[in-house]
């Protein structure tokens, strides 16, 4: 049996909530949206349930880690089609936190973090542009990350 996958406005609501505080207590989340606690953890439930919330999560700073330096780089491959297996090799670098299959100029974007410029070269050459199927890359560093939020689920 499928179940629904529509959501209403009570469940927006409490994803609104919840997306700008993961650590929100059920009780205080019902209380904002008139039910009871019960109905707030069965609604939370079903939108794990059905994928409309993939998990939580603590976001860690990564510059108070010692990750000073976040790039983002523009894979070029010899060959569209190789774009798989690509993606796999990148899941053996840690430092790549983001991979998203493109259109436009470049096949792949990917997000890393490194300690520094240095570490980010030897990412770059040691790592990345020696995985076959990658042409070339064009890489942009981050000055600022001016804005980082969920994605908005009520509509205003």
């Amino acid at each position: 049996m499928t179940e629904n996958l529509q959501i209403d406005d009570l469940d927006r609501k409490i994803l609104d909530i919840i997306t700008k505080n993961a650590r929100i207590p059920y009780l205080e989340v019902a209380r904002e949206c008139n039910v009871s606690g019960a109905a707030i953890h069965q609604r939370v439930q079903r939108l794990i349930r059905i994928g409309v919330i993939k998990g939580s999560e603590f976001k860690v700073d990564p510059v108070l880690v010692g990750f000073k330096t976040c790039a983002y780089i523009g894979i070029f491959l010899d060959h569209p089609g190789k774009y798989r297996e690509v993606i796999e090799k990148f899941k053996a670098i840690p430092e790549i936190i983001e991979c998203h299959y493109t259109t436009g100029n470049y096949s792949l974007f990917i997000k890393v973090y490194t300690r520094d410029n240095e570490h980010l070269r030897n990412i770059l050459t040691e790592k990345i542009q020696t995985i076959q199927g990658i042409s070339r890359t064009e890489t942009l560093i981050s000055l600022e990350e001016s804005i980082n939020r969920q994605i908005p689920v009520l509509v205003k």
